[in-house]
């Protein structure tokens, strides 16, 4: 088996790789295009893009695959999950809530969606790193992580970011019928993540006939803040997968 990491945002895929090194498998890691990478051009970075994006490299990959995702890279798991569009031998999300018909995005990422404001926003952190650090920091990134974070900001990826957003208004209605059961699916969450909902995870996982798991006190970045219970996590629902 080959375990596959996708990554969120405002990300890279080096959030994994403190987790990655707590494993006794075979791992590697995709980078959305835009994030620490060159934005192909005539890519539009819109979300049907990104899925279509991880389709084809999960196909190039091939073999038998355990599909990970966080934040933005767990809804497209989920996403490639629920429509079967790739063969996995299983998948991992702690973002599978996004698609549900009745999902709406919070304040932070409704003012992202919002020409004009979602520049404002991404300029000032973009002209100043360290409060990009602080902000980064007040939403549950570990300290030591979130300079490195901050820093890895650039205006490719601001654009990507602001694009996808744009482009996932109405993702519960675009994508919320995605509902087919997908075999061997853990909804992996932290139990004290400020941007999400236990509960409403949890009902998602039961309608993805899915297993459910949470992070005892793990925030959004449990990756960084908890990669050896992560991956012992990981490890135990892969053992369990046919």
């Amino acid at each position: 088996m080959t375990a596959v990491f996708v990554h969120g945002v405002p990300e890279t895929a080096a959030i994994w790789d403190r987790l990655r090194g707590e494993l006794n498998c075979e791992s590697v890691t995709l980078a959305l295009p835009g994030f620490g990478t060159a934005r192909p051009d005539g890519f539009g970075a819109t979300m049907d893009e990104y899925a279509a994006w991880l389709a084809t490299e999960l196909t190039s990959i091939g073999g038998s695959i355990d599909l990970v995702g966080h934040d933005w890279g767990g809804i497209l798991t989920a996403r490639i999950a629920a429509t079967k569009r790739v063969p996995l031998r299983s998948w991992v999300s702690d973002s599978a809530a996004a698609i549900t018909p009745d999902f709406v995005w919070g304040d932070l990422q409704r003012g992202w969606q919002t020409p004009g404001d979602g520049e404002a926003f991404w300029a000032v952190l973009l002209a100043d790193r360290p409060q990009a650090a602080g902000l980064l920091a007040a939403v549950g990134v570990p300290d030591g992580d979130s300079l490195a974070m901050a820093e890895a900001l650039n205006q490719t990826m601001v654009d990507a970011i602001l694009d996808l957003y744009r482009s996932a208004v109405a993702i519960g209605s675009d994508w919320g019928h995605s509902t087919l059961a997908a075999n061997n699916g853990l909804v992996l969450v932290g139990g004290a993540d400020p941007l999400g909902d236990v509960e409403r995870s949890r009902a998602v996982a039961a309608t993805l006939g899915a297993e459910f798991e949470t992070i005892d006190g793990a925030g959004h970045w449990w990756p960084l803040e908890r990669a050896t219970e992560g991956a012992r996590a990981l490890e135990g629902f892969w053992a369990r997968c046919n």
